[in-house]
């Protein structure tokens, strides 16, 4: 194997792509592994494995800092800290969370009644039957 490695490293990244075609053609799953080998051994030097040029760190900073950002709003949406920047709307957001936040608890309030209250019937159905039952551990009459 290893063989064949170097003396594709020989012929360069021409092999390489060669070589993964090839494989895709053969059997697919031989043209993935080629793939990621070199994707993982960075053999076609790009991406995050070489050094990057001066344009690709630029690029790559900020891609990183608009990640970040768009991963901040995210975080903090809904919570009050993001703002749109339009007062009305921030207002009207707020107003509307709260009053959906109350009646959420008036729903869940509304559901534990209605629980205790099916309890209680079925409850109340087990005595009124228990109670009608005839006596069935007395002994019987001689």
């Amino acid at each position: 194997m290893a063989q064949v490695v170097q003396t594709l490293d020989d012929f360069g990244k021409p092999a390489w792509i060669l070589a993964a075609v090839l494989g895709f053609v053969v059997f697919w799953p031989v043209g993935l592994a080629v793939l990621a080998y070199l994707i993982w051994s960075g053999r076609m030097s790009c991406g995050w494995h070489g050094v990057r040029g001066r344009w690709e760190s630029r690029l790559a900073g900020r891609f990183d800092r608009a990640r970040n950002r768009v991963e901040d709003e995210f975080r903090n949406f809904g919570r009050g800290g993001a703002s749109s920047g339009n007062k009305a709307f921030d207002d009207y957001r707020e107003a509307t969370l709260k009053r959906l936040e109350e009646e959420e608890r008036e729903f869940h309030s509304f559901l534990n009644r209605l629980r205790q209250a099916k309890d209680k019937s079925e409850f109340d159905q087990f005595m009124s039957e228990r109670r009608d039952a005839p006596d069935s551990g007395a002994a019987p009459a001689v």
